[in-house]
């Protein structure tokens, strides 16, 4: 069983169909399955880098500030201590990493989920071509035709490179290849526009992955090797 839908050109005209199958774009919606996905990649996104002294690493005297008994304060041993001004944490916060292992079925699983969702509330459209030649006020209004919602996920291929030079710099909208399409972004976005030739690669993409068990190798634009 497959599901059909219009393949539109800038103005907004039918000019074909494109058959989505339905094992990626209708099935079942598992919530807490996405949100732990969701949840460990925001959490692999985190860098780990933060650190705080704690009073071995903080530079000052070992001498004792100031005598044991009469001066009515309290005791002190160190200028290092949590207590001084300048001195070491109590607890100390120290590098570490967020990462959360992931099976690959748990994030494919959590991808068609949220696909099927989107498709099911028709915020999923295709677009012919994106523009012709660079121009990013004609190729915003193209993708801009199908929603008036605020967040906007546009995926095209990698060699649509009029399309990448005229919405790489928008600020209202994200730019995806089929090949990094994730459960996340599709989340944050309130519709999701692909270019025929996007779709096209998504859906090869995937029967490959099906038939062969393992992931096809993405190849870089030079954009972003270079960057």
């Amino acid at each position: 069983m497959a599901l059909t839908l219009e393949v539109k050109n800038a103005e907004g005209k039918k000019v074909g169909s494109v058959d989505l199958p339905a094992d990626i774009f209708d099935a079942q919606t598992n919530i807490p399955l996405i949100h732990q996905v969701v949840t460990a990649q925001l959490a692999a996104a985190r860098q780990g880098t933060q650190k705080a002294k704690n009073r071995g690493e903080t530079s000052g005297s070992g001498k004792k500030p100031f005598k044991q008994k009469g001066t009515g304060r309290a005791r002190q041993g160190s200028i290092r201590a949590p207590l001084q001004r300048g001195g070491g944490a109590a607890h100390a916060v120290r590098p570490r990493s967020y990462f959360q292992r992931t099976p690959k079925k748990m994030i494919a699983a959590a991808l068609r989920g949220v696909l099927s969702d989107r498709q099911r509330n028709e915020r999923i459209h295709v677009l012919d071509s994106v523009t012709g030649a660079p121009s990013t006020k004609a190729a915003l209004a193209a993708v801009r035709q199908f929603s008036s919602r605020k967040n906007l996920l546009v995926v095209i291929s990698r060699n649509e490179d009029a399309a990448w030079r005229s919405l790489r710099n928008a600020d209202d909208l994200h730019l995806l290849v089929p090949d990094q399409l994730n459960a996340y972004d599709i989340l944050k976005s309130d519709d999701v526009v692909f270019s025929e030739t996007a779709i096209k690669d998504f859906l090869k993409f995937k029967a490959s992955d099906k038939a062969t068990g393992k992931s096809v190798k993405s190849v870089a634009r030079e954009s972003e090797v270079f960057a």
